[in-house]
């Protein structure tokens, strides 16, 4: 089946619009966490935030996965009359860009954890099953990626998509930023 094509809805669905937002509540909540545990190192035993914070990665998967689905099989608002094709074009990359790195990082810190031997135990609920054995050969690298691009490649993006809200809000005035807010 293929992906459902823009449609001619001048806004985001409210569903659409509640899993935006609870991706970006999750992932304050996360770097909030992740700021505020202890460092990772090879002698560390997971305690309560380092537990937190592997449940909201989780979560954080989770709900891209469903928002992908939900954008899969109800297409997107057509982009408002007068948007210029290459800030279309560039929202479409920077949006390709959050997906992608939002499935990519909570696997590469689950990957990790496989990777110290530590289990993912989600909210106390079910853990999840390991990726490979503790300390496989060739997979030391994956803490280090998930730090680098959990801080500085997927934060870039995000500051981009959050500075093209603010200029179609502030300076161009239009309704792109209002389509994806409540009551929008």
């Amino acid at each position: 089946m293929a992906p459902s094509q823009p449609t001619a809805a001048t806004g985001y669905t409210p569903v659409a619009k509640l899993l935006h937002w609870a991706v970006l509540a999750l992932l304050v909540a996360q770097y909030t966490v992740a700021w505020t545990m202890p460092h990772i190192g090879r002698n560390t035993k997971p305690e309560t935030l380092i537990n937190l914070h592997f449940s909201l990665g989780v979560l954080i998967l989770a709900v891209v996965i469903v928002r992908l689905a939900w954008r899969w099989t109800h297409g997107e608002p057509v982009p408002l009359d007068g948007i210029p094709p290459w800030q279309v074009t560039s929202a479409r990359v920077v949006h390709g860009l959050l997906y992608v790195l939002l499935l990519v990082i909570p696997v590469l810190g689950w990957m990790n954890a496989s990777y110290r031997g530590f289990d993912v135990n989600v909210f106390g609920l079910f853990t999840l099953p390991r990726l490979m054995t503790a300390r496989a050969p060739g997979f030391g690298w994956t803490g280090d990626a998930h730090a680098i691009v959990s801080y500085y490649v997927l934060l870039t993006v995000i500051g981009l998509h959050v500075l093209a809200a603010l200029y179609h809000a502030l300076i161009r005035r239009d309704r792109v930023l209002a389509r994806m807010l409540p009551g929008g």
